[in-house]
C-alpha cells in the first residue's frame, strides 16, 4: 500500500508539471485544450489546474473564443510568481541580474574589475548576490534559484575544476555560496549557459543544432544538439579555445602553446594592441578602430582567427548555426567580415549548406540569461524526484 501511495504521487507530479508546461508553452489556453494537447483527461487537468491557480503558478484571464458553446476561461502563467538571479562572472567583469519567471530582465548590475584576487572576487560576488536579492520584487515565492556561469570546467557538482583566465583551480563555489545564502545554487561553464540563452531568449530559438562561441577575454564553447545542450560524459566539452591551431605557437594562459583563444579572442587583441594604445579596452579599440588602420588590421587578424577555429567546429559538428558573442561580439562591423571570409576559405561548400553564421542577439547578457533560466527550470521541475 506504502508502494502503491508513493507511485501514485510520483505520477501527480509528473502530471502536474505536464500541466504547467503545457500552459507555459501555450498560453493562453483553455482546460479543454490542455487536455487535448496533454493526453490527460478533462478531470485530472481540472483538478491540476486549481492547485496551481491555489500555488500561484498560473492565473485565469478574461474568456477565450468559442467554437460553439460557452466561452472557456482562458489561463496564463504567473511570470511574476517569483525571481531568479544570473550571475555572469568574467575576467574583467561582473554582470549580475533579476529576471521573472520568463527570463524578462528586471534588475541588473554590471561591474568592471582588474585583476582582483580570488578573496576579491568571491567578496564582489557576494555583495553584488545580496544586492540583486534587496532588488528583487516581492512575490509569491521570492528568489527561487541562483545560477552563476563561469569561465572554466566545472564539474557535474559545480565545483570549479579549473578556470585558468581566473587563475581558479579546485574552487567549491556552491559550498562557499551556500555558507552566505539559503536559496538552490547552480554552477554551470558560461559558453554552456551562454549557448543555453541564445536557443531559450535569442538568435538560436528556431535552431536545434547550435555551437555558441563565447569570444571573450578567453574562447569557450557551447554545444546544442538536437536541442539539448551537450556536456560530455564529465561534463568538461566545449573548451574549444585551446585547441591548438598554430603548431609551437604564441603561449597560452592554459600552459601549452598555440590555442584559439591565444590568437582570437578579446585577450589576444588587446596584447596586440597594446604596441600601439597601451592599456586601451575593447571599447576604445573599436571607437578608433575606424580611423587608425593598424587598430583596424588587428581586428582583421583576430576575426580570420576566429574563423579559423569555428571552420573546425563546423567540420566537426556540421551545425544549424554558429552564434558568435560575449565581448568580442561588441566589435561585429569590424570582424564580421574577415570571420566570415575565413571560415569560407577553410571549409568546403557542403559544410556551408544550410549553416547560419550569426552574432548574439543577446550581446554580453547570454550567459547571464542561461544561468537564470536553468534555476527557473530547476524550480519549475515539479515532477523531479
Amino acid at each position: 500500500m506504502t508502494i502503491t501511495t508513493w507511485n501514485q504521487q510520483i505520477v501527480k507530479k509528473k502530471n502536474k508539471e505536464i500541466v504547467l508546461r503545457t500552459i507555459i508553452s501555450n498560453a493562453p489556453i483553455s482546460r479543454a485544450d490542455i487536455a487535448q494537447h496533454s493526453g490527460l483527461n478533462k478531470a485530472t487537468v481540472s483538478s491540476l489546474v486549481n492547485e496551481l491557480i491555489e500555488e500561484e503558478f498560473i492565473y485565469e484571464s478574461g474568456p477565450g473564443e468559442s467554437s460553439g458553446g460557452r466561452r472557456p476561461v482562458m489561463l496564463l502563467f504567473n511570470k511574476k510568481a517569483g525571481y531568479s538571479i544570473g550571475l555572469d562572472i568574467g575576467v574583467n567583469y561582473i554582470l549580475g541580474i533579476v529576471t521573472d519567471l520568463e527570463g524578462n530582465v528586471v534588475y541588473e548590475q554590471h561591474q568592471s574589475i582588474h585583476n582582483l584576487s580570488f578573496d576579491e572576487m568571491i567578496h564582489l560576488t557576494i555583495e553584488m548576490i545580496k544586492n540583486l536579492i534587496e532588488h528583487t520584487p516581492q512575490s509569491r515565492y521570492g528568489v527561487i534559484g541562483i545560477g552563476i556561469g563561469v569561465p572554466g570546467i566545472v564539474d557535474k557538482n559545480g565545483k570549479v575544476l579549473l578556470a585558468p583566465n581566473l587563475k581558479w583551480s579546485h574552487v567549491d563555489l556552491p559550498d562557499i555560496l551556500h555558507r552566505e545564502f539559503d536559496y538552490p545554487i547552480i554552477i554551470e561553464n558560461e559558453a554552456n549557459a551562454g549557448a543555453y540563452g541564445e536557443i531559450r531568449f535569442g538568435a538560436g530559438v528556431n535552431c536545434n543544432n547550435v555551437i555558441y562561441v563565447s569570444a571573450g577575454i578567453g574562447i569557450g564553447v557551447g554545444i546544442i544538439l538536437k536541442g539539448e545542450l551537450y556536456k560530455g560524459i564529465n561534463g568538461y566539452s566545449g573548451e574549444s579555445g585551446h585547441m591548438t591551431i598554430v603548431v609551437d605557437g604564441e603561449k597560452c594562459r592554459c600552459g601549452n602553446s598555440g590555442c584559439w583563444e591565444a590568437y582570437a579572442s578579446e585577450h589576444a587583441l588587446l596584447n596586440q594592441a597594446k604596441h600601439i594604445l597601451p592599456g586601451a579596452t575593447l571599447e576604445e579599440l573599436i571607437e578608433i578602430a575606424e580611423e587608425n588602420k593598424n587598430v583596424k588590421e588587428i581586428f582583421n587578424e583576430i576575426g580570420s582567427y576566429l574563423g579559423i577555429g569555428i571552420s573546425n567546429l563546423i567540420k566537426t559538428f556540421n551545425p544549424q548555426q554558429i552564434i558568435i558573442g560575449n565581448r568580442l561580439a561588441k566589435a561585429k562591423h569590424l570582424i564580421e567580415q574577415p570571420t566570415i571570409k575565413s571560415i569560407n576559405k577553410h571549409t568546403l561548400d557542403f559544410h556551408q549548406k544550410d549553416l547560419q553564421i550569426n552574432f548574439s542577439k543577446l550581446s554580453i547578457y547570454s550567459a547571464a540569461l542561461g544561468v537564470s533560466a536553468f534555476a527557473i527550470e530547476n524550480f519549475l521541475s515539479i515532477g523531479k524526484d
